[in-house]
């Protein structure tokens, strides 16, 4: 099939959703489709760019900026973005591109537009991919009330979703939000898990054995360090085992909370606690091999459900998880179902010492808790059953005369 994907984060960017992006357009390419991904770029002069990688098209659209300004600055940006993506288009080589799917990314809630500009020209259906419900969790953290700014995103985020012929959400629990869509006539909705290619063996730059943390059971967390993460429990762990010469915990990744962070561990002395930038993605096989549990945070006041990209790499790895996410989140049924680690829901630093002590006891004398993680990364998160999903949306036999009624 010859396909679109429309993202806004992509290699050498190293975000979760740039490593998953790489993976998926990989994947396309070894089942014999043909793809091109549109990304915006703002620091091009000509409008648009092509390249070869790994056997896709990726095409750089000159855009607006939307990273690492001010909310005001972004939001304007993100609204320009789909329309200067699209004139871009216009001017390049694909512009007489006949696609039969397209397929886009969220976040970001504003590719809405392009979406539907290049599903009329082509008569063909959309696959969105949404990976957290925006502005929803930003109005569960705090962030946002549901004044005219909340009104504002959620009309461009139910624009995007009117566009699409069919979503492809993280998990069950995410479902529910979107039943009043499923409604309508011939839209389809489904659980598309996360998803993680094999990532190439790369030696990692941090040598736990060279820091004061050799020879300890090493937590590790190696991800963005944010508001949706709710880190300052990791630390209040941290500070409960200070006095075990055994255990330590390494924070790998970058975010806006990643310098307070490093700055309250200094603070509170906890030399147990080492913090580094992030890494090559391709480094995190052999980092994940010098420890014993991988974290997973989530602040408590979230409401929707999520499996962040992080646990598929420790599941990948074989590295049982200890995790602190919002009650009821489908994440921890997943670890006690499948007895791959621990989850705490009460965002509780005791119980959360507790799971963390239960844990490391199972990690000595269990010997098949690492195959427990393999195992149910191959059954649930391979890369190769996530591109059969999505093509499979686009290959149900319908009437010729139907085909452009996702337009509508």
């Amino acid at each position: 099939m010859r396909l679109v994907l429309i993202a806004d984060t992509f290699p050498p960017l190293r975000t979760s959703g740039a490593v998953q992006l790489r993976d998926l357009s990989r994947e396309f390419a070894r089942q014999g489709h043909t793809l091109t991904v549109l990304l915006p770029n703002a620091d091009q002069r000509e409008p648009w760019k092509l390249e070869e990688v790994d056997g896709v098209q990726v095409a750089r659209l000159r855009a607006p900026r939307t990273k690492d300004i001010g909310y005001v600055r972004r939001t304007l940006g993100e609204c320009l973005m789909p329309y200067a993506m699209l004139k871009a288009y216009n001017q390049s080589p694909l512009a007489g591109e006949m696609w039969d799917g397209v397929i886009w990314y969220a976040p970001s809630i504003f590719h809405g537009p392009l979406a539907q500009a290049l599903k009329r020209r082509s008569g063909c259906k959309g696959y969105l991919i949404v990976r957290d419900i925006f502005p929803e969790w930003a109005v569960d953290m705090g962030l946002m009330g549901r004044g005219l700014p909340y009104r504002f995103f959620d009309a461009v985020a139910r624009y995007q979703y009117s566009v699409a012929d069919t979503i492809g959400v993280q998990t069950p629990g995410n479902e529910a939000y979107f039943m009043r869509w499923k409604q309508g006539l011939g839209r389809k909705l489904e659980v598309l898990q996360n998803w993680l290619d094999k990532p190439a063996q790369r030696p990692c730059s941090i040598r736990i054995a060279d820091t004061p943390l050799a020879g300890r059971k090493v937590f590790v967390y190696a991800g963005n360090m944010g508001v949706a993460q709710g880190m300052d429990i990791v630390l209040d762990l941290a500070e409960r085992f200070a006095g075990r010469q055994d255990v330590g915990f390494v924070l790998v990744g970058r975010g806006r909370d990643a310098k307070r962070l490093a700055s309250s561990a200094q603070n509170r002395g906890l030399n147990n606690v080492l913090f580094f930038d992030e890494i090559d993605p391709d480094e995190i096989p052999d980092l994940y091999a010098q420890c014993s549990v991988g974290i997973v945070a989530l602040d408590p006041r979230h409401k929707s459900h999520n499996i962040p990209g992080k646990f598929l790499t420790y599941m990948q790895s074989g590295l049982p998880v200890l995790a602190n996410v919002n009650a009821g989140n489908d994440l921890a049924d997943l670890i006690r179902r499948e007895q791959i680690g621990r989850a705490c829901e009460t965002n509780d630093v005791n119980a959360l010492e507790a799971l963390a002590l239960d844990l490391l006891a199972q990690v000595d004398r269990d010997a098949e808790l690492p195959q427990r993680c393999k195992q149910l990364f191959e059954r649930q998160f391979s890369v190769a059953q996530a591109v059969r999903q999505i093509v499979a949306a686009f290959e149900l036999d319908e009437p010729p005369e139907t085909q452009d009624t996702c337009s509508h």
